[in-house]
């Protein structure tokens, strides 16, 4: 059985890497925006597809199925509440990033605020990136490949640390070639082509466990089964005890995803990409669509997993591998292997894509080597993301023992994803703001989230809130700080947003349209799961 996975697992992986570079391979890899930004020549289907895959990484299959297991269907709010936020990327913050003309993020800050401002927000991003974001990727990849393909006895390892070391090495070290000598475009395309063998991956996983919950009689009476003997899982409305209560939507759930969605540059340098507007928002958009259909497979096979399995007692972040040994057939065990890699391997080479682009065009260009070449800084971008990655895949295997990947990783990332948020907002809305309250507000924010999480007697009185209701608080107060200081000491020049015209700004005309059908479409199904169970 375990000669098939293999087999089938080579030759998926091998053919998604034949036809990115057969796609990619006369493709500008050596100039800032032929490597950064793919020569500005990304269509929607591409860039949905990458923005889809770069966040459906195993942290998603692996963490928010694991979370399932344990809450139920309320934690699908990470993925609903994901279409607000991207369809507030597309109609309001896209249009104002690509008339600026940019490549990063701080960038931005840089054009809004000033230079130190941007400084501030690449260090951020980079140690954030390094410590959390990258390795957690690695880290939950290499569970959920190690529930897959029998690692341990393929190599003859003695221990699971030893299986974990070893899978996170494999999956680094072949992610580093994508990222580091394909850039942003061979990224995109090979996310495309594992995007699609994702969703038919993951569908499997939801058809199968179905089958097995009704013992063979199909997907329906696999669904009612659920529904009749563990009503309280399927509920969109969580309680006080799990991760995601009813009330944190509207404070640290959802300012968390319109940061990942609309300001971090791990994702939303594939719109930067854009080759017009119109295509930018046609592809948010899209992924704002298929997003809508993520519980089906990031949210019921760990409901299923808690039906089949919870008197087994394994742990949260084992229920989705152990489902996907349990239901698989073998023939289809190496299909989903590679795929589960593609995302593994999408997710780790776009955020050490982002990690070059960062350093490249923030610290190298704009302050190390100013007067650096395209090629030097392309150089700089690669020789630095390999020491990056290689810090991550040692960081990644001491993330064992966590309850919740998934849940460490959101409440880690509240650390930075809040004060850079609240920043580019601001800076956004407000023609008057002056840089100095930007900076305050960016290291302010870091340190008061970071000391409410680590630091006694912080910790206590931050204790005494939910984690997303004390992020959401902390945002407030950076917001209110920016807006009275705007009022007390405001710029000297109101800021006037000039149009860099390196893109067509022409918007899609029904853009508006398909985000209030969509913003319609996540009401109606937190309304109709809220009405299953009381």
């Amino acid at each position: 059985m375990q000669s098939i996975i293999i087999t089938s697992f080579l030759g998926v992986i091998g053919l998604v890497g034949l036809i990115t570079w057969l796609i990619t391979r006369k493709d500008d890899h050596h100039s800032n925006q032929g490597y950064f930004l793919g020569g500005r020549s990304l269509t929607f289907p591409i860039i949905a597809g990458s923005l889809l895959l770069t966040n459906l990484s195993t942290e998603q299959m692996v963490g928010l199925n694991g979370l399932a297991f344990r809450d139920g269907l309320c934690v699908m709010a990470w993925e609903v509440i994901a279409v607000i936020a991207l369809v507030a990327m597309a109609l309001f913050f896209l249009p104002r990033f690509l008339k600026s003309g940019i490549a990063t993020v701080p960038e931005f800050l840089e054009i809004r605020f000033d230079h130190k401002t941007r400084v501030i927000a690449n260090m951020i991003f980079l140690v954030a990136y390094t410590v959390i974001l990258i390795p957690i990727i690695l880290y939950s990849g290499a569970m959920g490949m190690s529930k897959i393909i029998d690692i341990k006895h393929i190599f003859g390892l003695q221990s699971e640390t030893a299986v974990l070391w070893t899978t996170v090495w494999m999956v680094g070290c072949v992610g580093m070639v994508y990222a580091l000598w394909g850039g942003l475009r061979t990224c995109a395309v090979a996310d495309t082509l594992n995007g699609v063998g994702l969703l038919i991956g993951g569908f499997m996983i939801t058809y199968f466990g179905l089958n097995a919950v009704s013992g063979g009689h199909g997907v329906w009476e696999g669904l009612v089964t659920l529904k009749q003997t563990i009503p309280g899982k399927i509920n969109s409305i969580g309680g006080a005890q799990s991760s995601v209560p009813f009330s944190t939507i509207f404070t640290g759930v959802l300012i968390i995803n319109m940061f990942y969605w609309c300001t971090n540059q791990q994702i939303i340098q594939r719109t930067f990409g854009a080759s017009s507007l119109a295509e930018g928002q046609k592809g948010v958009l899209l992924t704002a669509f298929l997003k809508l259909i993520g519980p089906l497979y990031l949210v019921l096979p760990g409901i299923i997993a808690f039906y089949l399995f919870s008197k087994n007692g394994i742990k949260n972040d084992a229920a989705y591998g152990t489902l996907v040994r349990t239901v698989l057939p073998p023939y289809l065990a190496g299909f989903f292997a590679a795929v589960m890699i593609g995302a593994i391997l999408s997710s780790f080479n776009g955020a050490l894509n982002s990690t070059c682009t960062l350093f490249s065009l923030g610290l190298y260009k704009n302050i190390l080597h100013k007067n650096a070449k395209d090629h030097q800084v392309v150089r700089a971008g690669k020789i630095f993301g390999f020491i990056i990655g290689i810090c991550s895949m040692i960081i990644a295997p001491m993330l064992a023992g966590q309850d919740s990947i998934f849940g460490y990783l959101q409440k880690m990332n509240g650390i930075y994803f809040i004060p850079i948020f609240a920043v580019v907002l601001v800076g956004m809305l407000s023609k008057k703001v002056n840089a100095r309250a930007a900076k305050i507000a960016l290291i302010t924010g870091c340190s008061v989230i970071a000391l409410g999480y680590f630091v006694p007697p912080f910790k206590d009185w931050a204790g005494n809130m939910h984690d997303y209701h004390f992020v959401g608080m902390v945002f407030f107060l950076l917001v209110l700080f920016m807006v009275i200081s705007a009022k007390f000491w405001p710029r000297e020049v109101a800021w006037v947003h000039e149009d860099a015209q390196v893109v067509d700004m022409t918007p899609w005309k029904y853009a508006g349209i398909a985000g209030a059908v969509l913003l319609v479409v996540v009401i109606s199904i937190y309304a109709g799961f809220a009405h299953i169970t009381s």
